[in-house]
């Protein structure tokens, strides 16, 4: 496994309940700040064997970004269950809800 990769995992695994982060801000902490699209990658090839809480990862502009309507319900749901609120434009206030790792 690439450091950046297993980066990313801890990180990832580190979100803690009713918080999220960003696929750039991950990125960034890992070390390279341009690679938010991997980051989208290790979570959808690893999120299973990892045990990721994938739905605590969101886009910049604060909203989920997965394609699937099903799925993007379901995080939704996920988060909602945690306390975080979603707006009807589906935005997460990053100012609240965006966690901040002290490590990395």
């Amino acid at each position: 496994m690439q450091p950046f990769t297993a980066t990313v995992i801890e990180i990832i695994q580190g979100i803690p309940d009713g918080k999220v982060m960003t696929y750039g801000q991950i990125a960034g902490l890992a070390g390279s700040p341009r690679a938010a699209r991997q980051v989208v990658r290790i979570l959808h090839s690893m999120s299973d064997k990892y045990h990721l809480p994938w739905h605590r990862v969101i886009n910049s502009l604060g909203e989920t970004a997965i394609k699937n309507d099903e799925m993007n319900a379901l995080q939704q749901l996920f988060l909602q269950s945690e306390g975080i609120e979603i707006s009807a434009d589906n935005r997460i206030n990053l100012e609240l809800y965006q966690y901040h790792p002290e490590r990395f």
